[in-house]
């Protein structure tokens, strides 16, 4: 693994430089001991239980949750499945419970689900549990992310048309209404709809065994899956949230997975670098002083050291971002490149807009999430360095995720003051609208403001298809560079996986957001 050397600096920058390298300092090396390692109960079960260590347990199972990162990284795929999945390498649509799908109207779908699959209890699978699973997840009251996330917020009519036949339509034409569907879990019609499920019933290749609240989830092979047969028994999940005990449970043979190591803790012999689809951006609350003044949001996007961020803490496992979706996501826009950082103009900036009568020295709440990503404290202390460089007050709060949560998604806390909540978002779809429609709508479900010409755009892009979708998108993310500055991005981010000589697996950029244990070999399994 090589790492890029840190840019030359000039003048104050140097400080900032200096400050990263002090910062980074403060990291634990991969020296260390594991703690209550024996309290993990993976040892020795090599070779029949497939075992993952986390860096946090999930605040839910709730298939309907699944498009959450803590919570889709065990469900996805290996507890519940969708109808239609999407390859994280090629992009395209492939049959999994549904086996065809056409348009047959402007806004009608019709899909056909595949016979012979039953659910972990028992029960089988039809058109009914498909079209079930869609109303609950999309009509219900539950608030599902992937309601707001997938679908916008807006309601489908679906309806089973036979034993294996469903319809599904939508009040405006969808061209990727197939894409949306690939993020429902499909669970049978006898769970409820009136609360979240704890522990859920799926069709996937495991079953749930058990989940000790704080210890471990264990789940079991499900012997009538109707597909291929994963390699292992059983699988049992961990969380640790100090990522050398990760790294050390991998090279101790405590665990054969370990998500998001760092990589002062990884070597050749204990992980895996891939590209993760994540994006980390601050996100700039415009419904407070002095983030209300774009000036100051301008302000903050030119004080951000990024590249010295990515080579420095980031171990140059990052390159600096322009816009919040990577390369190869449909309307990601090529002529957008990153901010060059300029403290001098950032100043100016705030001098400027503090003589217009904006409370520039009104505290700015910096919000990050313990675990986030490697580094996460230290990259947080970095901004905060920076901003105050430039005539800031920033205050740095680390949270857990279900606090987090609170100020990510929608309603978020009132009277909490100005805000700047550093967000890593993963576009999995590969769609830039799902973007777009979550982040910089006006009303989207992680958006704190907008404006009606931006909401304008965005209807527009999604009601495309083709070449003329992707330059409409890519004109979204231009926009919001030039005429709202939201956000101020950091960098497009790749993984660290750690996996034991024990086993085989080949991490891809959906791995961080759906680790399907099917896809997961003993290393001496032949032809693994």
């Amino acid at each position: 693994m090589q790492s890029t050397a840190p840019p030359r600096l000039r003048g104050g920058r140097s400080r900032t430089l200096a400050a990263l390298a002090a910062l980074t300092a403060l990291v634990p090396t991969a020296g260390c001991t594991v703690a209550n390692s024996d309290a993990t109960g993976s040892t020795g079960t090599a070779g029949t239980t497939l075992r993952v260590v986390l860096a946090q347990e999930p605040p839910t199972l709730e298939p309907c949750e699944a498009s959450l990162t803590s919570t889709g990284v065990v469900v996805r795929s290996n507890i519940s499945e969708p109808l239609i999945e999407r390859d994280p390498e090629s992009g395209e649509l492939q049959p999994l419970l549904a086996t065809e799908w056409e348009q047959t109207e402007p806004t009608t779908w019709a899909l056909e689900v595949r016979s012979g699959v039953t659910f972990h209890d028992g029960q089988p699978f039809t058109a009914e549990d498909a079209a079930f699973s869609i109303d609950r997840a999309v009509n219900s009251d539950l608030a599902c992310n992937v309601d707001g996330y997938v679908f916008d917020g807006k309601d489908v009519e679906v309806a089973a048309t036979g034993e294996t036949t469903l319809t599904v339509t939508t009040e405006d034409p969808d061209p990727i209404l197939p894409l949306r569907l690939s993020f429902i879990e499909v669970v049978p019609r006898t769970t409820a709809t009136d609360a979240k499920v704890r522990e859920p019933v799926g069709t996937g290749p495991y079953a749930i065994e058990d989940w000790e609240t704080g210890v471990s989830i264990s789940l079991r092979r499900n012997d009538d899956y109707w597909g291929e047969a994963p390699a292992f028994p059983e699988a049992r999940y961990v969380w640790r949230s100090e990522p050398a005990v990760r790294a050390a449970m991998i090279t101790k043979g405590e665990a054969d997975l370990a998500t998001a190591l760092n990589p002062e803790d990884a070597t050749e012999d204990n992980s895996v670098a891939y590209p993760n689809n994540e994006t980390t951006a601050l996100r700039l609350d415009g419904r407070e002083a002095p983030l209300d003044d774009i000036r100051v949001r301008r302000a903050i996007d030119l004080a951000i050291e990024r590249q010295a961020i990515s080579d420095t803490l980031f171990d140059g496992l990052a390159e600096p971002a322009a816009q919040l979706v990577p390369d190869g996501v449909v309307g990601y826009n090529d002529e957008l490149a990153p901010t060059t950082p300029d403290p001098d103009a950032a100043r100016a900036l705030i001098e400027e807009a503090a003589a217009d009568g904006v409370p520039v020295d009104r505290r700015i709440s910096l919000i990050a999430r313990n675990g986030q990503f490697p580094r996460v404290a230290e990259t947080a202390e970095a901004l905060q360095y920076q901003l105050a460089e430039v005539g800031l007050n920033v205050e740095i709060t680390m949270l857990d995720t279900a606090a987090h949560l609170q100020y990510q998604l929608r309603p978020m806390p009132e009277d909490a003051g100005p805000v700047a909540l550093l967000i890593m978002h993963g576009n999995q779809t590969g769609d830039a609208a799902f973007t777009a429609s979550q982040y910089l709508l006006s009303e989207g479900a992680q958006s704190t403001f907008g404006t009606a010409d931006m909401d304008e755009r965005i209807a527009d892009a999604s009601a495309l298809s083709g070449p003329e979708r992707a330059d409409a998108l890519a004109d979204v993310l231009a926009a919001q560079n030039d005429d709202i500055a939201q956000y101020a991005h950091l960098a497009h981010m790749r993984g660290l996986m750690g996996i034991s000589g024990a086993v085989r697996y080949e991490p891809n950029s959906a791995s961080g957001d759906e680790l399907r244990l099917s896809e997961v070999r003993p290393a001496d399994q032949e032809g693994s």
